[in-house]
């Protein structure tokens, strides 16, 4: 059974950091595309972040852009999303992906994490 792991959410206040990590139970799932996600309470889930397997192409959605940064360990199978000057509107359950392909669209990715929760209060 294929399994993305994730760990590392919790609380914190406007401004502070986060490191989300995310680790793959198979290497042939890591040798693609690894993805984060986030999904807010009544909101569709959308695109945060994606890595390829070398690392040399990592887009960001613009709302995250400047402030988080995607990488991978492919030696440990693992994906982590550091997060800075987090926001309030950054509150969501995030979730990690894998996938054949870079893209921002869930439908690209097939395997995902159960999710971890990050709350950030004013």
């Amino acid at each position: 059974q294929v399994q993305l792991v994730e760990s590392g959410g919790g609380s914190v206040q406007a401004g502070g950091s986060l490191r989300l990590s995310c680790a793959a139970s198979r290497r042939t799932l890591s040798s693609g595309v690894m993805g984060w996600f986030r999904q807010a309470p009544g909101k569709e889930r959308e695109f945060v972040a994606a890595i390829s397997w070398g690392g040399s192409i990592a887009p960001y959605a613009d709302s995250v852009k400047g402030r988080f940064t995607i990488s991978r360990d492919n030696a440990k199978d693992t994906v982590f999303l550091y997060m800075n000057s987090l926001k309030p509107e950054d509150t969501a359950v995030y979730y990690c992906a894998a996938g054949p392909q870079i893209a921002t669209e869930t439908i690209y990715y097939h395997f995902w994490g159960q999710g971890t929760q990050v709350t950030v209060s004013s």
